[in-house]
């Protein structure tokens, strides 16, 4: 075995899932030796960064240490699950919100992306902050406070993944849980220099706990340092569960596979489509952002792709885009508001504008207003949206389209708060930091943030969008490119590592 280094200095805090899973494998180091690394490095540098809020480091020891530590191909790796997104039995699920965790609440059951996880062997050392019901993408919860950015601790981190990302950024553990609605993966990606991959519409389970989240615009997944990890963990969690209600049929070759291929360059010459300009009309992208995408579209066309701008059809439409918004408001409306009511069902209290943030209230006042017909005509609007992209697609033969993915430089923290003056001021900033991910929610296709640039030491993340099931074209390009323009020895300033 290894000789421990100091506390709270994590000694594997730069190798990803799949190389510490291969230091357990090959028994150069124990499960019990990660956890405690990463559990040291957690009590160490998680002050700067307010990441991890709920902390199971006995149970995660004794995990690790245990003779039913599953065998799986990531058996013994450290990581943390977001508190959203999904319930792991016994442990706090408070969503970010005031009243649940006043109620002390906590799940009273697995679901199945937390079982996936753990068959895979991966250990949770912790749950990780999110904004409140991950309805903006910043995170900074008034019940939790803000978690930083370990590249600027003045920024955000992101959201609603932000803890996740945040915690991996740092080096304390390889993969964060993450969940993504309308941009709530790849945000944190991008800002924090990460890999995250929102996956098709049915890839990963939501059961049982959900039929879908959010009508099927929530997807879940992970946030890694590498593309290899993330190939790894979708193998690992992917595929249905009876009574799905957009089943996706797993692919047939393995997720791993196709980023050692994209790795070694077997890729093939894929048609791309480039754009910097939104579907929003009073967004502009910044310009640093906008050399990141054209420099990232030359770098394509270098490696043997056919690349050309293309700006998608219903993106040129900008009354289309103003009927998205609204369908979406209404449908977030009902959406917040039934789970509020789910949560406090199992919770057993009775949830009002004291134990909520002024926005979220707003949502579920909105929520309630909404009548069933006006629901159906949202839901519908939200479907013709995706008959619309699905058919521009189709006519451009396009296999990726590339983007900004927040037309943004990570911004400072502090712009996102809510009241009861102006209780609809975090929705309307994020509006501004969304319009190149979340039609994507809508049409249920795969997009990757990978970090591909950087502006003044803040990473600038690029969007990767497929075809709806193509996860394994990304994951290979996705690779292809991390070859080209290494980023994984780049590492923040609050960093886990020596």
């Amino acid at each position: 075995m290894t000789d421990m280094p100091p506390a709270g200095t994590n000694p594997f805090a730069a190798l990803d899932a799949v190389a510490q899973a291969e230091l357990v494998a090959s028994g150069e180091v124990t499960a019990s030796e990660l956890v405690q690394a990463a559990i040291d490095a957690v009590e160490r540098i998680d002050p700067e960064v307010n990441a991890v809020i709920h902390r199971r480091f006995d149970e995660a020891l004794a995990e690790a240490s245990g003779d039913r530590l599953p065998d799986g191909p990531l058996r013994g790796v450290p990581m943390v699950l977001k508190d959203l997104d999904g319930f792991a039995a016994g442990q706090p699920y408070h969503a970010g919100m005031r009243a649940l965790a006043d109620a002390g609440f906590t799940a009273p059951t697995d679901c199945l992306l937390t079982e996936r996880f753990r068959h895979a062997g991966l250990v949770v050392i912790g749950r990780t902050n999110v904004p409140e019901l991950g309805l903006v993408p910043s995170t900074e919860p008034q019940h939790y406070g803000p978690t930083r950015n370990p590249w600027d601790t003045d920024r955000s981190a992101g959201g609603s993944s932000g803890g996740s990302a945040a915690a991996v950024a740092a080096g304390m553990v390889p993969v964060g849980h993450a969940g993504d609605g309308g941009g709530s993966i790849r945000i944190p990606a991008s800002v924090c220099a990460l890999v995250g991959l929102k996956p098709s519409r049915g890839r990963i389970t939501h059961g049982p706990e959900v039929g879908e989240a959010w009508s099927g615009l929530v997807a879940r997944g992970v946030v890694t340092r590498t593309v290899r990890d993330t190939a790894a963990i979708l193998d690992a969690v992917a595929g249905p569960a009876p009574g799905d209600p957009s089943p996706l049929p797993l692919a047939g070759a393995a997720y791993l596979d196709a980023a050692a291929a994209g790795a070694a360059g077997r890729v093939g010459a894929l048609q791309v489509g480039v754009t910097t300009h939104g579907p929003d009309p009073s967004v502009t992208t910044d310009p640093r952002v906008a050399a990141v995408v054209e420099d990232a579209a030359v770098l394509l066309g270098e490696l043997g792709h056919r690349v050309d701008h293309a700006q998608p059809q219903p993106w040129a439409d900008a009354s289309a885009h103003a009927g998205l918004t609204g369908d979406f408001v209404n449908a977030l409306g009902v959406w917040t508001a039934a789970e509020v009511e789910r949560l406090s069902n199992l919770a057993g209290v009775t949830v009002d504008a004291s134990g909520t943030e002024a926005g979220t209230w707003a949502l579920v006042e909105l929520g309630r207003m909404v009548t069933g017909l006006q629901f159906h005509q949202a839901l519908e609007g939200l479907a013709s949206y995706t008959r619309g992209m699905a058919s521009w697609w189709e006519d451009t033969g396009l296999d990726v389209l590339v983007t900004p993915v927040v037309p943004e430089l990570p911004w400072e923290l502090g712009q996102f708060a809510s009241s009861a003056d102006n209780p609809m001021a975090g929705v309307l900033r994020s509006a501004a930091l969304v319009p190149f991910m979340a039609p994507f929610n809508v049409t249920g296709q795969p997009a990757m943030s990978v970090p591909l640039g950087w502006c003044d030491g803040l990473p600038v993340g690029v969007q990767l969008v497929g075809r709806r099931g193509a996860e394994d074209v990304l994951i290979a390009l996705a690779a292809q490119l991390e070859v080209a323009r290494p980023w994984q020895d780049r590492h923040p300033g609050v960093f886990a590592g020596a």
